[in-house]
């Protein structure tokens, strides 16, 4: 990627994620900053890469291309608000903080003009298997949309939004998505030790389907509908136990939980952009 210096704020686990792939993708170490209140995160953070840190966010902001948020929601507010004397308007603000919306973080940093991409990843990022979905306000200029998307890609898949209020539902699917799957893996292992497998076996057989099951929607391009059909026999054993999961009303469920989540996400936003004082 083309080289550029770079400021976190924030230190944890995401950012750490999108540091390590964004080194693989031949970012040097060096043109990257990393700043966070806590010492040890700091410490443990250099052991692993050669970046620069930083206590202060100021420090670490200096100069810097593109700034990425990487604290938690509640924190954000605070964090942009130290920032605003010190923003120059050639900067790209990258927000990876959930919920809370542009128009806020905006009028937290008191410029008008600031170019700000809003981004919703998720935990498989991780492993550089994210998925992640960016908003762009009209201040971001092609070379920074461009920036936008090569930094969250070091983690996986990036998709652009046309609406921020998509969002919502971004967070329903792939941000809140993986604890979906990873239950119904908990509850197929746990039906598979009740019909007699050993535990070690039941986990492995689930893990390795899963994988495999992914792997095929994602070289096939078929939709899951044509896939999942492919897959059962009339009469057969994967029939019946589709018929039970339809039975129990799986659409309806999934339908809403995922209208749940998408609502708690959006009072979130509402709840997280409320100004407050330090």
């Amino acid at each position: 990627m083309t080289p550029c210096k770079l400021a976190f704020i924030g230190g944890g686990n995401m950012a750490r994620s999108l540091i390590a792939g964004l080194i693989a993708n031949g970012m040097p170490a060096g043109n990257i900053r990393v700043a966070d209140s806590q010492s040890a995160v700091l410490e443990s953070l250099n052991h692993r890469y050669p970046v620069q840190t930083f206590t202060d966010n100021l420090q670490a902001i200096d100069g810097a291309d593109a700034v990425i948020l990487a604290v938690k929601p509640q924190h954000l507010q605070n964090v942009v608000k130290t920032l605003r004397n010190h923003w120059r308007a050639e900067q790209l603000l990258i927000s990876i903080a959930a919920g809370i919306r542009i128009d806020d973080i905006d009028r937290w940093l008191g410029n008008p003009a600031a170019a700000i991409v809003r981004a919703m990843p998720n935990t498989p990022a991780l492993v550089e298997a994210g998925a992640t979905a960016l908003y762009a306000n009209s201040h971001v200029n092609h070379q920074q949309h461009e920036l936008a998307e090569s930094i969250l890609r070091a983690c996986g898949l990036t998709i652009w939004l046309d609406s921020e209020q998509h969002m919502d539902a971004v967070t329903a699917l792939s941000g809140s998505g993986p604890a979906y799957f990873f239950l119904v893996m908990e509850a197929m292992e746990a039906a598979a030790i009740e019909l007699g497998l050993p535990a070690e076996t039941a986990r492995l057989l689930c893990l390795e389907t899963a994988f495999g099951a992914a792997k095929m929607a994602l070289e096939s391009g078929e939709p899951a509908s044509v896939l999942r059909q492919q897959v059962t026999s009339p009469g057969g054993t994967t029939e019946r136990a589709i018929h039970e999961l339809e039975d129990g009303g799986l659409h309806s469920l999934f339908e809403n939980a995922l209208v749940a989540a998408a609502l708690r996400a959006r009072a979130l936003g509402d709840e997280l952009g409320q100004d407050h004082h330090a």
